[in-house]
């Protein structure tokens, strides 16, 4: 069993060490992608694993290929790693979802870079690193992200389109309801249209994620006779 530790913590590589390398970076990363799977993103635990052990395979050939030409004190053995960070910029971004100006899957776009980093580590044998690195990732997609909802930091923000009924006068009322449900009113685009008598009111709010919005559309369709109600992206407001 020592032999084999020395054998699997060697500065030169071998197939032993090579192999141990590859299926620590693949833990590593299917426990990541299990974590992003969980909370139904596209790229979960076959993307994550292949990324990392991707990573491994080419921190590893960029060591062996100095180590058998020109020495382990000699050369660049960054060369290849550095154009893996290079190209997993584009997997990153085809994880980003844009959808009229709501942005989603940065934080799996920045987990795919990570683990790449995660698994270039082990490529280099920096097992503790690769560990601790795991770790951390977890603590900031599960822990700070409970932190978050809780000191309302993740706010979203979100236009509420409403018709109504007549001209409206003042957009007190609708503030009103708004404070009781604890959402900010950040700004008011107002519509009449006198021939039909009616008004449309689109209200930006920031709001938290994951609010119920059935009892907020409830209390304001009470202010005035509505139309319609309806809840969009901040920049759609047309």
């Amino acid at each position: 069993m020592e032999r084999f530790w020395e054998t699997v913590n060697s500065v030169e590589l071998s197939s032993t060490t090579a192999i141990v390398r590859i299926v620590i970076s693949l833990v590593l990363g299917s426990v990541i992608g299990v974590e992003r799977k969980r909370k139904g993103q596209m790229a979960g635990l076959r993307t994550f694993s292949l990324i990392s052990m991707g990573a491994c395979i080419a921190m590893m050939l960029s060591i062996y290929v100095c180590q058998e030409t020109v020495g382990l004190l000699r050369g660049d053995p960054s060369r290849i790693a550095a154009q893996v960070l290079s190209g997993i910029g584009f997997l990153g971004a085809g994880t980003i979802i844009q959808m009229k100006g709501s942005v989603r899957g940065l934080t799996t776009a920045a987990g795919i870079w990570i683990i790449a980093t995660i698994g270039m580590a082990v490529g280099c044998g920096l097992y503790t690193v690769a560990f601790v690195a795991t770790l951390l990732v977890l603590v900031v997609l599960t822990i700070l992200e409970q932190l978050e909802h809780r000191v309302n930091v993740g706010n979203e923000a979100r236009t509420i389109r409403l018709k109504v009924k007549g001209i409206v006068k003042s957009i007190k009322p609708y503030r009103d309801v708004l404070e009781s449900h604890n959402i900010h009113l950040s700004r008011v685009y107002v519509e009449y249209d006198y021939e039909s008598v009616t008004t449309r009111l689109n209200l930006l709010i920031l709001i938290r994620e994951h609010s119920d919005f059935i009892e907020v559309f409830s209390a304001l369709h009470d202010v005035h006779p509505t139309v319609s109600i309806s809840l969009s992206n901040q920049a759609d407001l047309s």
